[in-house]
């Protein structure tokens, strides 16, 4: 069973940058596609990014295309989630989670406890 652990996060103004990354147990790890999702206060938990097995192939969501980078080393089991021009709006508890590349948390499998990110204008 994989064990993810993110962390990272913390409080920035708008216009800074932060850089999350979630641990994963080592086979579990390299066998799966890895996604960051966050939770808003009061909304329900969407997609930010994923990055397949090999890190050849990422996804964005819309709202974070051309700020956020997904990245993935499996030497070391961690992915990355590279976060600039952060807006008031990317407040949120952000997870990681292990599964199938896609946009849906039904696609996955694994989640870690998530880490909160505080954007102040």
């Amino acid at each position: 069973q994989a064990q993810l652990v993110e962390s990272g996060g913390g409080l920035v103004q708008a216009g800074g940058s932060l850089r999350l990354s979630c641990a994963g147990s080592g086979r579990t790890f390299s066998s799966y596609a890895m996604g960051w999702f966050r939770r808003a206060p009061g909304k329900e938990r969407d997609f930010v990014a994923a990055i397949s097995l090999s890190g050849s192939n990422t996804l964005y969501a819309d709202s974070v295309k051309g700020r956020f980078t997904i990245s993935r080393d499996n030497a070391k089991n961690t992915v990355y989630l590279q976060m600039n021009s952060l807006k008031p709006e990317d407040t949120a508890v952000y997870y990681c989670a292990a599964g199938q590349l896609a946009v849906s948390t039904r696609r996955y499998d694994y989640w870690g406890q998530g880490t909160q990110v505080t954007v102040s204008s």
